[in-house]
């Protein structure tokens, strides 16, 4: 994938700016890889929960925040955390491949998003409503690959039901990801089947009332099964430092685990949709 011409030019700019400049005067300082355009996770205001917990993180650990800003897409651990030039991503699954990761500090769920005064209830993949709805899912790279959800539905035989929208969007204006929830909001779509996280914070945003429901068949369960194959719908997310990094892995579990009640009052503050919390 071709990595935007913005982003690449911040991200240079960053490592430019640090290269050879070592500061021994202040604390140690905590460097973050993070996505400079990307609300509710991180933005280069410093706006996204992410920021906010990173902000956290260092007062907890007795460090101070930099930031390498990289667009958070193919590529962007090995540009950022495999290269070296920050150590530490703030939300990435659980587990993932590239990076060695903390325990995990939340998980959520896809969800389903309808206008209230539409009153369609939808929270299930299998309702049978919506074999009648135009639905809104998230589609993610240049390529566009297919989300969970949208797995689900097109064995479900919706395939002519669904309007993608892509995860990546037009990187030039402001939280691309945000486009799914308007057209709900708007009218275009009758329910978005989108990422927890994001469809809440946009959701709480829009000039109508939006209802949110996790996409999950119950409180424990994480997948829909259809055909043998499993579709995973909740995911858990965890910090991440580069691979052999357990020392900073080390301290940043211990953070998570004694900031507990905190992180779980800014996830609540973004609107962030939770589902059987992790254990800590």
């Amino acid at each position: 994938m071709k990595m935007n011409r913005v982003a690449l030019v911040a991200g240079i700019a960053v490592v430019l700016a640090t290269a050879g400049r070592a500061d021994l005067s202040g604390p140690p300082v905590l460097r973050v890889c993070s996505d400079p355009n990307n609300l509710p996770f991180s933005n280069d205001r410093l706006e996204g929960f992410e920021n906010r917990i990173a902000a956290l993180a260092a007062r907890d650990l007795g460090m101070r925040v930099e930031y390498t800003w990289w667009a958070q897409r193919r590529g962007f651990l090995r540009n950022t955390l495999n290269a070296g030039i920050c150590d530490v991503v703030v939300g990435l699954p659980s587990g993932i491949d590239g990076a060695l990761t903390t325990r995990p500090y939340y998980r959520s769920s896809y969800v389903a998003v309808s206008r209230r005064d539409r009153g369609l209830g939808i929270g299930s993949l299998d309702d049978e409503a919506l074999a009648s709805l135009k639905i809104g899912i998230q589609l993610v790279g240049d390529d566009g690959a297919n989300t969970p959800p949208a797995h689900a539905l097109s064995r479900r035989g919706l395939i002519q039901n669904i309007v993608g929208y892509s995860v990546l969007g037009d990187y030039a204006t402001a939280n691309p990801p945000a486009r799914i929830i308007d057209a709900v909001a708007r009218g275009d779509v009758d329910v978005a089947m989108a990422w927890g996280p994001m469809a809440g914070y946009f959701a709480a945003r829009q000039p109508v009332a939006l209802d949110v429901v996790p996409l999950v068949p119950t409180l424990k369960g994480s997948a829909y099964t259809t055909g043998g194959l499993a579709v995973p719908l909740a995911f858990e997310i965890a910090m991440a430092v580069r691979r052999g990094d357990s020392a900073l892995r080390y301290r940043l579990d211990g953070f998570i685990a004694r900031r507990a009640a905190e992180l779980d009052r800014i996830l609540a503050d973004y609107h962030v949709p939770l589902v059987e919390a992790s254990e800590r």
